[in-house]
Parts: structure tokens; C-alpha cells; sequence
């Protein structure tokens, strides 16, 4: 597949004029931190979907932890964003999974890690490279859990080139995390940090949003109809671009850094907020 093509057609017959790209969080937005997806949030994706919108997910996660979300949904996109813009997929027939790498970007993570590591000595530290594999060291139950980890000693981090850096410091609460993290002067990469002290790093000037615009570019949708809803610090840069001439929802349960970006907020996860959202359209 090459990038700009349309590899699965819409169900519905919408005219181009009346389809919008709609881009959505994963965790805190489809889904619950407990792992449910609602039956309200799953119906309104797939009416979308049906009718001809572009339905897809921008996720800080890996790729394998993201397919599974798809196949829960029964969405089959064009494009998928994964590690926080790093990784874009492209459905492809073609592939075991139904999709295959369209645009990659990628950082040498030698001196961000080394940068954190001397303030952070106690973190968990993680490097994910474009082939999902994932080099972790320290206490790090999630990704521990994942089949494609590789425990790792700390000089071994930086072998690869990195679609993201993971840090977690489960000794500091996500406001004094973010406090050392500012410390730090992460000048050269962007990161986001999380409700549960959790650090992403992507390649400097790489966010869900730059990504997001290729795919709008590739699929040829106005940015006025152009809808994004997400809940965390990692979706800042996605809400602000869809928010200018589009829709930027927050969700209810989000900080009021990522809601002041939006210019709508909804209900929390708990509560349906995304399907009451997407009913809009």
C-alpha cells in the first residue's frame, strides 16, 4: 500500500463533501481504565464507520496493544496512529495483520535516557523501535506483560533507534513527575507525561497531530470537518489542531491543561462522554 491510498472502502456511500476524518484516543476515551469499552461508545463508532466517515485511532500505544483495540471495535480503518505520531499504518491486505507501516520517524535515544537517568535513577525505563520490540529495565509490570519485551540491561537501551522512550517513577506522584521532568530541559524530543507518572518521548517536532495531518493531507478532508477526542496530556497537540477549524473535544475526566485546548469538553469515560459526542455528527 502506499501512503495517500484508500485500501478499505467505506460501507456507506457518504459524499466526499459530508465525510470527516474522526480521530480518537484509546485509553481514558474508547476505552475505561478497567479495560471495557461500552456498548454506547462501540455503536457509535461503528454507526460512523458505516455510514462512510474516516474512523481511526491516535494512541500513545505500541502497535501490538493497539490492533487488538481495533478488532475489539470491528473498525477497519485506512490509516492507524500509534507511539504518539511515530508510527502510522496503512491497511494492507496483504499483511498478517491487515496493516503495514506507511511513515516512521525515529530519534537516537542515547541522550534522553542518560538526561533522565541522572534524575531519575529508580524509574523503569523502556526504548520501543519500529519493529515493536520493546527493551525495558527496571520494574515495569505492563510492559513485562507484553510478548514482544525484552528485559534489558541500561547500556543496552540505546542499541536501536527509537519510535518512543517509556519512563515510569512509581515513587513520585504525576505533579512532582512533571516537575523533574520540566527540571530536565528535554529540549531536542517531546514527551507527555501521564495521570499515572508515566513518561512517552517521542522524536522531537512528532506528535499525534503531525501525524493526524499527513493522514487528513493523504485522505483529502477539510480541516473544518475534522473531529478528535482524547483525554490526556499526550492528545494537547492533537485536540489544539483539531480545535482551529475543526472539533477538539476533551473529555470529562481530562486535566485542565488538555481542556483548555479543546473548544468542546464531554462527559468522562465513565459516563459515555465519547458516544455523546459522536452522536453530534
Amino acid at each position: 500500500m502506499t501512503a495517500g491510498s484508500s485500501a478499505a472502502a467505506a460501507v456507506g456511500s457518504m459524499p466526499d463533501d459530508e465525510r470527516w476524518l474522526v480521530c480518537l484516543d484509546i485509553d481514558g476515551t474508547i476505552m475505561q481504565e478497567t479495560g471495557t469499552i461500552s456498548d454506547a461508545v462501540s455503536d457509535e463508532i461503528r454507526r460512523l464507520a458505516d455510514e462512510g466517515h474516516e474512523v481511526m485511532i491516535a494512541t500513545g500505544r505500541s502497535v501490538s496493544m493497539t490492533l487488538p483495540v481495533l478488532e475489539r471495535l470491528g473498525l477497519v480503518s485506512d490509516y492507524v496512529v500509534c507511539a504518539n505520531g511515530a508510527i502510522t499504518l496503512g491497511r494492507d491486505e496483504s499483511s498478517p495483520t491487515g496493516y503495514s507501516q506507511v511513515f516512521v520517524e525515529e530519534f537516537d535515544p542515547t541522550d534522553v535516557l542518560t538526561t533522565i537517568r541522572s534524575n531519575l535513577s529508580e524509574g523503569g525505563y523502556a526504548v520501543e523501535d519500529r519493529d515493536g520490540v520493546m527493551r525495558y529495565c527496571g520494574t515495569f509490570p505492563v510492559i513485562e506483560a507484553a510478548g514482544n519485551a525484552q528485559k534489558v540491561d541500561f547500556e543496552r537501551l540505546s542499541e536501536r533507534p527509537a519510535t518512543r522512550v517509556v519512563v515510569v517513577s512509581p515513587d513520585h506522584g504525576t505533579e512532582e513527575f512533571l516537575d523533574v521532568v520540566e527540571r530536565m530541559g528535554l529540549s531536542k524530543v517531546n514527551y507527555n507525561v501521564g495521570w499515572t507518572a508515566w513518561l512517552d518521548i517521542a522524536p522531537d517536532g512528532v506528535t499525534k497531530a503531525t501525524a493526524l495531518e499527513r493522514v487528513r493531507d493523504w485522505l483529502d478532508i477539510p480541516r473544518d470537518r475534522v473531529l478528535a477526542a482524547g483525554d490526556g496530556r499526550n492528545d494537547i497537540d492533537m485536540l489544539r489542531w483539531a480545535s482551529v477549524e475543526g472539533r477538539g473535544v476533551a473529555m470529562g475526566q481530562a486535566p485542565d491543561d488538555v481542556v483548555e485546548v479543546a473548544n468542546e469538553k464531554t462527559g468522562t469515560d465513565l459516563d459515555d462522554g465519547l458516544a455523546r459526542a459522536l452522536a453530534s455528527l
